[in-house]
């Protein structure tokens, strides 16, 4: 992306923002990772609230992200939580996803720690956690339905595919309602595949399949509203998948590597309709514990924690926890372990969060040390 436009992208996310976005850090995989978070003016906290991951391209960053995508006037409607975390540099120091590719950073691991992280300082619905990106980052959006099904609830991308390696190894419990956006004149990231990505057209019957929807689609064009982009629309929707999954594919007809209806034009971007909008009226019927059959994620009566204050050793009870952490009121983790016995001697007076997770659920508890 070029420079200047990461510039007016900086202009307009700092003008835009300024009251509502929170940038911040959390220490995750042996290094500080920082993060924006929008948060809409309507969240008060006393409602639990979705929470969308958008992640930028290879050599963009967080805030261009915010800007390109535009998601805060939906933010601010629907009262949604957005989140836009950095990648790292890889070795030619451009910011970047290891979405299957790359160096061994592990993204995956830095995404499932932020959201355990924002459960704890957001009254977030843990069963209505999404993620989309743009490029590199919907590469990434397709990895996290790949590897991180227990958390993301569903996905949509933006330019962005699966390499063929991923294909081999991709492997959800579940399905994993996807939506791709994608221009057939993309040359960046080619419709028909190649270069070790999958074609779109496989990618989005690669998901079809593992959600076991009708391979025929639904399909619509979408009315030719701007007659000076450069390009049209076509919409196919397959339907009934298992636990009401579906995907969904927005094919660009002449359209390039872009984000439909973005305020920014960089390339032949179609203005027939905006992809932000597409995405969270995708995004909002799905849940995780609908998508599962599990119980409520943030509503777990079978574990227990105590003594609750305590002093030095706390106890947890529940049925196959497979993990326990710990985070301080900055949202480091202070204690990750598989015990259900964990002396907290060594932590600091004051208010924790404790994360318990066991197969089928998490459980987010406080937990006052003495």
């Amino acid at each position: 992306m070029k420079k200047l436009l990461l510039h007016v992208f900086i202009l307009f996310t700092t003008i835009a923002s300024a009251q509502t976005t929170i940038i911040d850090s959390i220490f995750s995989g042996g290094i500080y990772r920082n993060y924006r978070v929008y948060i809409p003016a309507a969240y008060t906290g006393t409602t639990a609230r979705p929470l969308v991951f958008d992640l930028h391209g290879y050599t963009s960053s967080a805030i261009a992200e915010q800007g390109y995508s535009n998601f805060m006037p939906i933010a601010d409607t629907a009262n949604v939580i957005f989140v836009y975390p950095n990648g790292t540099l890889d070795g030619s120091s451009q910011p970047y996803w290891n979405a299957g590719f790359g160096t061994t950073m592990d993204d995956i691991g830095f995404i499932s720690n932020l959201i355990d992280t924002l459960l704890t300082q957001y009254n977030i619905d843990a069963n209505c956690v999404y993620s989309c990106g743009m490029s590199n980052g919907g590469y990434m959006s397709h990895t996290l339905a790949c590897e991180l099904s227990n958390k993301i609830a569903a996905i949509a991308s933006v330019t962005g595919s699966m390499t063929t390696f991923q294909n081999l190894t991709c492997s959800p419990n579940r399905p994993v309602p996807v939506m791709q956006i994608s221009g057939n004149a993309d040359g960046t990231v080619s419709y028909g595949g190649g270069s070790g990505s999958m074609g779109i057209d496989a990618l989005v019957s690669y998901w079809v399949t593992n959600n076991a929807c009708n391979p025929t689609p639904v399909f619509t064009n979408v009315p030719n509203i701007s007659l000076t982009d450069g390009c049209t629309a076509e919409h196919y929707v397959y339907n009934g998948g298992t636990n009401g999954s579906t995907c969904e594919k927005y094919k660009i007809i002449g359209g390039g590597h872009t984000w439909p209806g973005s305020p920014f034009t960089i390339g032949v971007t179609n203005q027939d309709f905006k992809a932000s909008e597409k995405i969270w009226l995708f995004f909002r019927k799905y849940k995780l514990n609908q998508l599962t059959g599990i119980n409520d994620l943030q509503n777990i009566d079978n574990i227990k924690l105590y003594p609750n204050p305590a002093t030095n050793i706390v106890t947890i009870e529940g049925e196959n926890i497979s993990s326990v952490m710990i985070f301080d009121m900055n949202g480091k983790v202070v204690v990750e372990t598989t015990q259900k016995q964990i002396d907290i001697t060594a932590l600091a007076k004051g208010v924790y969060s404790v994360v318990v997770i066991s197969d089928k659920n998490r459980s987010v508890k406080k937990l006052v040390k003495m």
